[in-house]
């Protein structure tokens, strides 16, 4: 493990390795100081940066944060590393590579083809040298399309996931949140729930329940109850109607043994759901949470900082090739961002490297309520995240989801980003609400008047026995 030293007038800075280099580099997020990682001074802060862009990118393929041997999501990322579509920007340092990712010559079609030969740590690297506008310009040039039974991520879209969950899964309160969010042209890139009840017998009854929705209404999106990966694979086995499989994921091998899983568990998956083709307009089958300071929570981060280990549960994520990715930005708590300016960064930078590493990202816009931040500082990122083209966010009715107890965006937040910057659902989902009535013909405002047929019609979905 190799020493870094940068020479700033007559004074020397010597780290350590690789890893104190990253993590003195990053902009500053409780976290990192609660690892005992942060660079020490605002001084220390800006060296390390300028050391960092003087670093050429091959480093990263050489000097691995975390040893070959010991970790198998270091062992995907170099095994997996695509050196053809590396050789285009093979010979720059860091800080060209920030350049070239700002320069006309970045182009979207570009992009796409570097992305394979772009690690995660290269990622996180060239984020540590952007300031929030150099985040956006670049994510914005990154398109990254999905499909299932909606398609996601096309150019001029913006989807939601309707998050309609409930305390105590009670299916009128489900339904009820379903509707509204439907009628708030929420769900297109999936109708997802988190169960309070975690166990087969109720992830099943949710599952039916939201097929039932999806097939009598013939609405063109798909449905997910956030499970752990093995009750959707024994939900799967007892013939539930599983569309997408989800599972929390981490940027190393111990952070995801936490979560009681491996590579090998989430390959079963993927391929179990594959073999159901449930699919219409593409089979992409899984779907991915992440969150910075997941590694940190789980003493799993062996001495990286938060935003290095985010980066590398990208490249868990992008090996499963998912419909849908987002980072739960806030949802941990202040200890790790602390108020409204740290999430703001961590959801700019987390869109950002996902986006340029190929995958197809959203954010989960949150905060826990002993944050300090409030919906203004959500308001803020929700903006800059559309701006920069985020495929989706979430849609809680009031923003408040009383089960999870934390603040995310609700389903009027959709709304204004879609009328604000000319945004549209995705197409398939848009045509399903232009003929139900509740968009009016254009797709980005609600239709004048409730659609009182499709809202007495929903009053009748069949509902799963109640009993837990």
């Amino acid at each position: 493990m190799a020493a870094y030293h940068f020479t700033l007038g007559d004074k020397r800075y010597r780290f350590h390795s690789l890893a104190e280099l990253m993590a003195k580099a990053t902009p500053l997020r409780s976290g990192d100081q609660l690892a005992g990682v942060a660079a020490a001074t605002a001084e220390e802060r800006v060296v390390a940066q300028m050391a960092l862009a003087e670093l050429p990118l091959a480093t990263f393929l050489n000097d691995l944060l975390i040893p070959y041997e010991q970790d198998e999501v270091t062992r995907l990322i170099i095994d997996e590393h695509n050196a053809s579509a590396f050789a285009a920007i093979a010979h720059l340092t860091v800080g060209d590579f920030r350049n070239w990712l700002l320069s006309e010559a970045a182009s979207s079609e570009v992009l796409a083809a570097v992305a394979p030969g772009i690690t995660p740590e290269m990622a996180a690297a060239v984020s540590k040298l952007m300031r929030n506008q150099d985040l956006i310009l670049v994510a914005k040039k990154c398109r990254v399309v999905t499909a299932f039974r909606s398609t996601i991520g096309l150019p001029g879209r913006f989807a939601t996931r309707l998050q309609p969950n409930h305390p105590t899964d009670d299916s009128t309160g489900i339904a009820a949140s379903i509707l509204d969010g439907l009628l708030y042209g929420n769900g297109d890139a999936v109708i997802g729930i988190n169960p309070a009840t975690d166990n087969v017998r109720q992830c099943k009854q949710l599952l039916q329940m939201l097929n039932d929705v999806i097939e009598t209404y013939a609405i063109p999106t798909q449905s997910c109850v956030l499970t752990h990966v093995t009750n959707t694979l024994e939900a799967m086995a007892q013939g539930a109607p599983v569309d997408l499989v989800f599972q929390s994921i981490g940027g190393t091998e111990a952070t995801n043994r936490s979560f009681g899983i491996d590579l090998a568990l989430l390959a079963e998956a993927e391929a179990a759901a594959l073999a159901l083709k449930r699919g219409t307009v593409g089979q992409n089958v899984m779907y991915f949470e992440t969150g910075q300071g997941s590694a940190l929570s789980a003493n799993g981060h062996h001495g990286l900082d938060q935003q290095t280990c985010e980066a590398r549960a990208y490249a868990v994520a992008r090996k499963f090739k998912p419909l849908l990715v987002n980072t739960v930005v806030g949802f941990i708590g202040p200890e790790y961002l602390f108020d409204g300016k740290q999430i703001t960064r961590a959801g700019l930078e987390d869109h950002f490297c996902g986006k340029l590493l190929g995958l197809p990202m959203g954010v989960d816009v949150c905060y826990t309520n002993h944050a300090q931040a409030d919906q203004n500082d959500m308001d803020n990122l929700l903006t800059l995240l559309a701006v920069a083209g985020c495929n989706f966010i979430m849609g809680i009715p009031g923003s408040d989801d009383i089960m999870l107890n934390y603040q995310t965006t609700s389903f009027h937040d959709a709304l204004y980003v879609r009328e604000v910057l000319g945004l549209q659902p995705a197409p398939e989902f848009a045509e399903w609400l232009e003929r139900q009535g509740i968009f009016a013909e254009g797709g980005t405002h609600l239709a004048k008047g409730l659609p009182g047929a499709f809202a007495q019609a929903l009053n009748h979905i069949p509902k799963p026995d109640e009993a837990h």
